[in-house]
């Protein structure tokens, strides 16, 4: 139960610091659709987190775990673009990426352990 809810703190503050940094963007177009396309994959992290926590069955909970590693490699891409576009807001950024990286690796490792419970 302690991972679960640690997992569930963990992509929400994610979420929270992903809209930290898109308010951080100096106003112009290309920020506004970079942080709308960042902002967009970030949050689904933590959404499709809650969706995987309640799944009707264990491939239910891989195609959302699926999502989730998808969403957050779309996060690592348009954050080297917003890191690329607002240098001033480099540290901000690698630490977003940090932790990208580390959820990627966390639900990963989730979806083959419980890909090895599945087979015969």
């Amino acid at each position: 139960m302690e991972k679960k809810r640690d997992l569930k703190e963990r992509t929400f503050n994610f979420s929270k610091k992903s809209i930290d940094l898109v308010n951080k963007l100096p106003k112009n177009i290309v920020n506004q659709t970079l942080g709308k396309q960042y902002l967009n994959a970030a949050t689904s992290i933590g959404a499709n987190y809650r969706e995987a926590d309640g799944a009707e069955s264990p491939r239910d909970f891989l195609h959302k775990t699926g999502v989730i590693i998808k969403e957050a490699k779309e996060s690592l891409y348009w954050l080297g673009l917003i890191k690329y576009n607002n240098k001033a807001l480099e540290i901000d950024v690698d630490k977003l990426i940090c932790e990208a990286k580390e959820l990627i690796l966390i639900f990963s490792k989730i979806s083959l352990n419980v890909k090895a419970k599945l087979k015969p």
